[in-house]
């Protein structure tokens, strides 16, 4: 899309990383620096925002049972605000294609003819258990992995997120809320003494490792955001780190 003046319009789908500010791109940096308008998510750091000094800034945080803005309400207003500026950042936590729902705000903004351009960002999903050491495949131990979502969006007619996963490591985005449901369904197909492990507030200060398996994580004193691995590599991990770990 073009503006008055004749130059381009262009909204960047741009992913902050999982939480701390030096894991975002340098490329994300640059379209930040030359921002109009950013709307950021609660997940995004808003140590990334200083990167756009001059951007005015829209906060479309949701949170489960807390959404400030509905995901139609955050369309709209993406939709708005590429009509009016020249550099619209939409600026989502991890990656915004992995449960970021950025596919749909790109179909939207498709419909009105919008320039989109995608950076991806560091997925919680991988780039928390690395920053304190977790492999999530280990030679002889794990050879591969799932990633899925704890929480679905309850306005859905009917589940999609199947538990009889046979990949080698489990991670579990967003699934704290949940997380004696999803470790009960879990357990109809793997072993309770699975070793399990939650990381907290990943790569952030108060980040912190709670220690389990996957019959007792469930119990432990636990908040979010956060995300659940399961799997063999949990005992790898123990062998290799240094880290104050909760038991």
């Amino acid at each position: 899309m073009i503006n008055k003046a004749g130059e381009e319009m262009v909204v960047y789908l741009v992913g902050a990383g999982p939480g701390d500010p030096e894991l975002i791109t340098l490329k994300a940096i640059k379209v930040l620096e030359k921002a109009d308008v950013v709307i950021y998510d609660r997940l995004a750091n808003e140590e990334i925002l200083k990167h756009a000094p001059q951007a005015k800034l829209i906060y479309v945080g949701k949170k489960a049972g807390e959404h400030y803005k509905s995901q139609d309400e955050i369309n709209q207003i993406l939709l708005n605000e590429a009509k009016n500026n020249d550099v619209v950042v939409r600026l989502k936590g991890g990656d915004p294609f992995v449960f970021g729902r950025g596919g749909e705000e790109v179909l939207t903004l498709k419909q009105e003819n919008i320039d989109i351009e995608t950076i991806p960002g560091v997925t919680s999903s991988i780039g928390v258990p690395t920053t304190v050491g977790l492999p999530v495949t280990h030679r002889g131990v794990a050879t591969s992995f799932t990633v899925v979502t704890g929480h679905e969006d309850p306005t859905k007619t009917e589940k999609q997120v199947k538990w009889d996963y046979t990949a080698d490591t489990i991670i579990v985005l967003m699934g704290i809320g949940q997380i004696k449901e999803n470790t009960e369904e879990m357990m109809k197909y793997r072993d309770p003494k699975t070793p399990a492990c939650v990381i907290e507030s990943g790569t952030l200060p108060d980040e912190r490792i709670v220690m389990g398996t996957l019959g007792d994580i469930a119990q432990k004193d636990i908040k979010s955001p956060a995300i659940l691995i399961v799997g063999n590599v949990v005992d790898v991990f123990k062998e290799m780190t240094s880290k104050k770990l909760v038991y």
